[in-house]
């Protein structure tokens, strides 16, 4: 751990490490801690899964097929579930590649239902990751990374690589269309600021921007750029991303995971050796930190909770756009 301010202190103790917790997966994503049960759930998104840990059961399967309705189609290099964020009550909400929407899982029956399927009558992309605002809008991104050949995939069907916001009647809101490839978002403890990681090796940065009370986005302005840092020396890209109850902004990136103040002061590194795709906190008392890196899962200890988790509004069931 590279620690660059002393306020590190207060939110990860010296010397802390990571603990594995498993391991065989494609690429894993998503971590999401279910309070309800004292499990987390994570996607591994090429493989198609979502898995299941727990301290008395360990690893294991969850539901398989994780995105789709049944086999991977032609066209998809990730078909899985990706981002998985809390939901309805009993129900998780998932970034599904594999049926290009966002959907909603029972946590029970494990059935899956489509809350937002399209964008002016356009599939999207392959959503990525969710965020939920206090106003219960769900807020995701749309890069094309479950498509083969990506921006030139003959599936695509979306001009942008959007962030949206979808509203309780079903219907998708394009909210931020010049991005290249937006990933993670995350949304500060007092909703005001939306934070969107951009995972391009060009242009490696997190983007902030003001949230209207009309809910559209003003004074875009670019809150980290890590583009120097990216290297083979430094494995990963700006991908998922947390913020903690304090508002400070942990990020997966170059190296390891960046650790941001609420003004953009760069706090430390947890250097993990491997890119990490994403991370939430959950654990019993809600302090530990789970992170999906490549094949696996760890976690480590720290002293925060995450920022106030919002329950979604109720959706319509049924393809919008």
């Amino acid at each position: 751990m590279e620690r660059q301010d002393a306020a590190l202190d207060r939110l990860i103790a010296p010397g802390t490490t990571v603990r594995k917790l498993g391991e065989g997966m494609r690429w894993s994503e998503g971590p999401v801690w279910i309070a309800d049960g004292q499990y987390l759930l994570f996607s591994d998104v090429p493989g198609n899964r979502i898995h299941k840990w727990s301290e008395a059961e360990g690893l294991t399967v969850w539901k398989e097929p994780s995105g789709g309705d049944g086999p991977a189609k032609p066209g998809f290099r990730e078909p899985g579930t990706n981002g998985l964020k809390p939901g309805f009550a009993g129900q998780i909400l998932a970034a599904d590649h594999g049926s290009r929407a966002i959907a909603a899982i029972d946590l029970a029956t494990k059935a899956k239902r489509m809350l937002v399927t399209s964008y002016q009558g356009k599939k999207f992309n392959s959503p990525n990751d969710i965020a939920v605002a206090a106003d219960g809008t769900i807020w995701f991104t749309d890069p094309p990374y479950g498509l083969d050949g990506l921006n030139d995939s003959p599936l695509k069907e979306q001009k942008a690589n959007g962030v949206y916001r979808a509203t309780s009647d079903g219907k998708a809101v394009l909210v931020e269309p010049s991005l290249s490839f937006p990933n993670g978002l995350g949304f500060s403890p007092d909703g005001k600021t939306l934070y969107v990681t951009v995972s391009d090796p060009k242009r490696a940065v997190i983007m902030a921007y003001d949230v209207t009370p009309q809910q559209t986005l003003a004074r875009a302005r670019v809150f980290s750029d890590m583009t120097a840092l990216v290297s083979p020396a430094n494995p990963g890209l700006p991908d998922g991303m947390t913020v903690d109850e304090y508002g400070n902004v942990w990020s997966s990136g170059p190296g390891g995971i960046h650790i941001f103040s609420p003004a953009g002061k760069r706090l430390g590194l947890i250097r993990t050796g491997t890119a990490i795709a994403n991370l939430a906190f959950g654990g019993p008392d809600g302090t530990t930190l789970f992170l999906t890196s490549n094949h696996m899962l760890v976690s480590l200890p720290t002293k925060v909770h995450a920022a106030p988790v919002h329950a979604p509004a109720i959706f319509e069931t049924g393809e919008r756009g």
